[in-house]
């Protein structure tokens, strides 16, 4: 946001609260995502959406239906924001999905592709999926352009879940026993992220089209430790325990999807973005990582 403010683009946010985004030329209040937001105000003058908003996989839910509560905010949420945002005349609608929809998991020396099957396996993967199926269905009737894109892990300043906990244990030095695993996935850095956004926001190329993205470099979990331990100016310590072992402890702990997350593979191919759009991420893996230990300090 901060770069597309910077080259002289103007940029509204749209914000849940009164608090103003700094990096945005305006912000807007609009409140919760919901069938019933009034974008109207926000969608003044508008000619590119960027759909960022979301309610992300929660690890441990406590409404009465996580499905409906899902599909209430990403589903009827979403498609309510791309019908207004035709009657306010927007021109392309970029909506940031999940690499869930392709699923949780691949096989060893496979990629998903954006032209995949979707298999997404949960409740957050599969509100993406209706929400991407619903917005292809108003883009068709309508003619406004639809770019979707499909991220893995995002990690940068502010990142959390299991990327801040590792952070977290390699910086106090803390023994981990994930030294042995030969898994590989996907990661991307946020600035690569934003980067291939607003790639999608101008490339003509983009109208109607699905893309994944990344870092372009794979890792496996023990690689990316010790990365983060290089950027973090510690040593890496690792014990190589065999993986059968790590899922009996995490069966006992209950802990199993955190460890397939840590020890299964998830990777993309981003040959279409490369191929069709000409883009490949201007950071390197430890470039991101530099930045997401700056901005963790």
């Amino acid at each position: 946001m901060a770069s597309l403010a910077a080259s002289g683009s103007n940029v509204r946010a749209a914000v849940r609260g009164p608090r103003s985004l700094s990096t945005a030329n305006e912000s807007v209040v609009v409140g919760d995502l919901q069938e019933s937001t009034d974008w109207r105000v926000a969608l003044a003058d508008v000619r590119v959406i960027v759909h960022l908003a979301a309610r992300v996989h929660v690890m441990q839910d406590n409404v009465p239906d996580p499905l409906a509560e899902f599909r209430r905010i990403n589903v009827a949420g979403t498609l309510s924001l791309a019908r207004q945002a035709v009657q306010a005349g927007v021109r392309r609608f970029v909506f940031v999905s999940s690499i869930k929809v392709n699923g949780e998991e691949t096989l060893p020396g496979h990629s998903f592709s954006a032209d995949d099957t979707p298999a997404p396996s949960d409740h957050y993967g599969l509100s993406k999926l209706e929400a991407e199926q619903g917005l292809k269905e108003i883009a068709s009737q309508t003619g406004m352009e639809l770019v979707i894109i499909r991220p893995p892990l995002v990690y940068g300043p502010g990142v959390r879940a299991n990327f801040h906990m590792l952070l977290r244990a390699v910086a106090r030095g803390l023994p981990l026993p994930l030294g042995g695993l030969n898994n590989k996935r996907s990661l991307v850095a946020l600035d690569n992220l934003v980067n291939f956004i607003e790639t999608c926001i101008t490339h003509p190329d983009a109208a109607n089209q699905t893309f994944l993205v990344s870092d372009g470099e794979d890792l496996s979990t023990t690689e990316l430790i010790c990365r983060i331990a290089d950027s973090l100016g510690k040593p890496a310590r690792l014990i190589s325990i065999p993986l059968w072992m790590l899922k009996v402890g995490a069966m006992l702990l209950n802990k199993r999807d955190s460890l397939q997350r840590l020890s299964g593979n998830l990777q993309v191919d981003i040959s279409k973005a490369r191929d069709l759009l000409g883009w490949k991420p201007p950071l390197s893996v430890d470039e991101g990582l530099r930045r997401t230990v700056a901005g963790w300090r």
